[in-house]
């Protein structure tokens, strides 16, 4: 048997998926946004109560397989500011460099790097006295405060000054001496041509290397004193994985949604839906993505919050609007986030001290949410709590009822979703919208009747989907080098120093020789934001048609196969009518409150259907199944909504 564990951490819950060769479990335990290590363990402690029948870690970890992480850990500290303070060193020659990187985010500069800016002539650099004046640039910055340091130099031969600055820099500032300060270089990351582009993804991983380092070599320190069989593997923004010391911490960034996304690509082809929108709706966001015809929205040079970077990234929108988000009346009209209350306090329903109205003290109030058996049945929720919450921060400044503010909570959050689909994604007649995370299904339909779509899908996995995505990826290395000079004979010596770098750090995965792949090709930017690309097969030749091309980039990527299931097809047919768990008195919005079938879906089998108005629940989700809706159980346990006439 294969036992496989993945887990995403998310702001406010950390989802577990636990994979075996026939049967997919779940679980969740609250983030520890204090520890994250704390939430680890501890769910790893609760799937191994899943697992066995009775908590057993060591056990567990001497079995499991693989285990696979992702985390929001980045995105947050990018969007809270909370990291290193960072200095940074350029060209003489481009005094104008950080004005036009704070073009990008005036905000994130200034929290990053302020005014600890350093420039440097490259040409000092290069020549005799250079060590004077590189030692001079450290000094100032360390003294200005910095802890750690970014070097991003310009020109056409930037790679040689920023080897002859890395040089000095270790010969003054050995590494084993306690006051070195850690230097990065934009050309350690990416050779890619822009400087503007080099420079932000160096000073964005220099900000997240810090707290991704300390949590994730801490965690796999512990991971090996249980001595698990193989090493943690991250999983990364690309779509792929790697273990800890592969990894680079800017690919952290917005991975856990990238799971999400790796997984409405397995699920769209397993029903055969060409066009698919996704909405992932966690505790503080609802993470917007496409997949058309066979492909996720993927951007070559991605944008961390907004400011262009030099690797390939998917294109998510994150709407400040989640289960946790906050609701406020501001001049008469109902606003929603960007503010979150997390875990802790957490929505007033969780009688953890959060006072803030929320959708799920709405959902509680309305009747959808059972406050027995709430996440799984192990956090009970308060009823009077949310409905004070919702009476002080809605109904009275509203001056409405508690019920007619529970409604227009509802519509003003389904219409931000709404309206967010329609400004980052594509729709269609043929447009199917899968729904998923913890708060994704509850307001499912409501969502799709605002965006004009038709069909819902839900899958069975729907409260820990990010968790279930980043099980279908592979181990990678991916590199990317700019050709010195377009010809063959330079494309041969830098793809054979690649296929021997390759080797050496899939051997550090595990990966012997001939056990993975290995895929090339070219990327040519012939000016004005045009750019071509050609694969490579044995016997490469540069191709002549870049020739003349501004620059050229040879991207190579070895990968090990561990995607399973790949090609199971599945699909929806309705055959009986599904049995009823009983009725819940839920508020609806055109004939008050009315009694309403529920559906347990560990009950339903294949082939059951229903229509609304009625409620569908799960462990650890919900999905409100409008008037005027119908659902179906496919013949893999998943759910697809369709709105009749």
């Amino acid at each position: 048997m294969t036992l496989q564990i993945n887990i995403d951490n998310g702001g406010t819950l950390t989802d577990i998926c636990i994979l075996d060769d026939s049967t997919v479990r779940k679980t969740k335990v609250l983030t520890t946004p204090y520890d994250l290590s704390k939430c680890f363990f501890e769910g790893l402690e609760k799937a191994s109560g899943i697992v066995y029948g009775k908590p057993d870690v060591k056990r567990l970890l001497e079995e499991v397989d693989l285990i696979r992480y992702s985390t929001t850990q980045g995105t947050n500290a990018i969007c809270e500011r909370k990291g290193p303070r960072l200095g940074l060193i350029v060209d003489a020659k481009a005094r104008d460099l950080p004005v036009r990187l704070a073009e990008h985010d005036p905000d994130v500069f200034e929290a990053l790097v302020g005014d600890r800016v350093v420039f440097l002539d490259s040409a000092v650099v290069m020549g005799d006295q250079a060590e004077i004046d590189v030692v001079k640039a450290i000094n100032h910055l360390t003294a200005n405060g910095a802890n750690r340091l970014v070097a991003s130099f310009g020109g056409s031969n930037f790679l040689a000054v920023e080897d002859r600055f890395k040089k000095i820099a270790l010969r003054k500032y050995p590494r084993h001496l306690l006051g070195a300060v850690p230097i990065l270089y934009g050309s350690d990351l990416t050779s890619d041509r822009d400087v503007v582009r080099r420079t932000w993804t160096a000073l964005i991983n220099s900000f997240l290397h810090p707290a991704m380092e300390a949590f994730l070599f801490n965690a796999e320190n512990r991971l090996r004193a249980y001595r698990t069989k193989n090493p943690l593997l991250i999983f990364r923004n690309d779509g792929d994985a790697s273990r800890v010391a592969k990894t680079v911490a800017i690919k952290t960034y917005s991975s856990g949604p990238r799971g999400g996304m790796e997984g409405v690509k397995a699920f769209s082809k397993r029903y055969g839906f060409n066009d698919t929108v996704s909405i992932d709706v966690g505790g503080t966001t609802t993470d917007i993505g496409q997949y058309l015809n066979g492909a996720v929205a993927e951007v070559r040079r991605g944008h961390v919050e907004g400011i262009s970077v030099s690797f390939p990234l998917c294109e998510i929108l994150s709407a400040g609007a989640g289960g946790s988000s906050i609701f406020k009346v501001v001049n008469g009209r109902i606003t929603i986030g960007p503010e979150s209350v997390g875990a802790v306090p957490g929505p007033a329903c969780f009688g953890r001290g959060g006072k803030e109205a929320t959708i799920t003290d709405a959902g509680l109030l309305c009747g959808l949410l059972d406050p027995k058996s709430y996440f799984g049945g192990d956090m009970a929720l308060d009823l009077d709590r949310a409905a004070t919450a919702i009476y002080i921060n809605i109904a009275e400044p509203l001056q409405v009822s508690p019920d007619e503010a529970i409604l227009q909570m509802e519509h003003a959050y389904e219409e931000k979703i709404a309206v967010e689909l329609h400004r980052f994604t594509t729709i269609s007649k043929d447009t199917v919208m899968l729904a998923f995370g913890g708060a994704g299904p509850l307001n499912a339909c409501g969502v799709a009747e605002k965006a004009g779509i038709d069909q819902v899908a839900i899958p069975q996995m729907a409260a820990v989907f990010s968790a279930y995505g980043i099980g279908a990826c592979d181990i990678s290395q991916r590199y990317t080098v700019t050709l010195g000079d377009h010809s063959t004979d330079c494309l041969k010596e830098v793809l054979n120093a690649l296929e021997v770098k390759a080797s050496r750090d899939m051997f550090a995965e595990g990966c012997a020789a001939g056990s993975y792949t290995v895929e090339a090709k070219l990327v040519a930017d012939l000016g004005d934001g045009e750019e071509a690309v050609q694969s490579l097969d044995a016997s490469p030749v540069f191709p002549t048609a870049f020739a003349r091309a501004r620059s050229v980039e040879l991207e190579f990527k070895a990968v090990k196969a561990l995607r399973s299931n790949a090609s199971r097809t599945a699909s929806f047919a309705k055959a009986n009518p599904a049995p009823s768990d009983g009725v819940r008195n839920v508020l609806t919005r055109d004939r008050g409150r009315i009694d309403v079938p529920v559906y347990k879906l560990a009950q339903l089998k294949a082939g059951d259907w229903a229509t609304g108005p009625a409620i569908l629940e799960e462990d650890y989700f919900t999905c409100r199944v409008l008037d005027g809706w119908a659902f179906a159980i496919s013949d893999a346990g998943d759910i697809l909504l369709n709105r009749k006439g």
